[in-house]
């Protein structure tokens, strides 16, 4: 049966999935790339923005363990750009460049409608307009059996961990703090959920935890 998972999602000490006033010259907020230096070096990342080298290791296996059996993504509008209200024009194709990272469809939740974005390397942004429940429905029929994943931001994890369909979260909590910005688990109350950790591992960059949602009677 197709999971729907959270990977690699990185936070600060403190807290935050992302800094403030998220900007074209700031896509994941004031500060917010200091939460992601763990990934950078990895080949997993490296490879994925066209180099053929980079660290192996922990920090590695997680980041490749995203990847693995994902057929398709589902991520908010303020992961795909930084506009706001209606779409201004069609010019904006994401953050990725023409062959973007996921190689799948993935499914935008946003209030305004746009038609749906092919790019190179198999990857068709979806732009979804009824909720997260109609794109949950919607990648799980594209991605043909295999998982889903949530790419992001903070809001839209937030909103599927609060309405009970995220079967695993991976986090990686970086030794960084922000401040301020945007909360990833401030009033959750994961255990009532139905999380468990069931695995953590250190490496000097980050603290990597996995949850899983165990169902009520199970």
């Amino acid at each position: 049966m197709s999971k729907l998972r959270i990977h690699a999602f990185s936070v600060s000490l403190d807290g935050y999935g992302a800094g403030p006033d998220q900007s074209l010259e700031h896509p994941l907020g004031v500060g917010g790339m200091a939460v992601h230096q763990w990934v950078f070096p990895t080949r997993t990342f490296q490879q994925m923005h066209g180099s053929g080298d980079g660290s192996t290791g922990v920090d590695d296996d997680f980041a490749a363990r995203g990847f693995a059996r994902i057929g398709a993504w589902i991520m908010g509008r303020h992961m795909f750009g930084p506009s706001r209200g209606p779409w201004p024009d069609d010019q904006w194709q994401g953050w990725w460049g023409p062959n973007p990272p996921y190689h799948t469809p993935v499914f935008v939740l946003s209030h305004h409608p746009r038609a749906p974005i092919t790019m190179e390397g198999g990857t068709t942004f979806h732009f979804v307009t009824d909720g997260i429940h109609a794109a949950l429905q919607r990648a799980k029929e594209a991605a043909q059996g295999l998982d889903v994943r949530v790419g992001g931001g903070v809001a839209t994890v937030r909103q599927y961990l609060r309405a009970g369909l995220v079967d695993e979260m991976h986090l990686a909590i970086a030794p960084a703090l922000l401040g301020s910005g945007e909360a990833l688990l401030e009033g959750m109350d994961l255990p009532k959920l139905g999380f468990q950790c069931t695995e953590h591992a250190g490496t000097p960059n980050a603290m990597h935890v996995v949850m899983t949602r165990v169902p009520a009677g199970g």
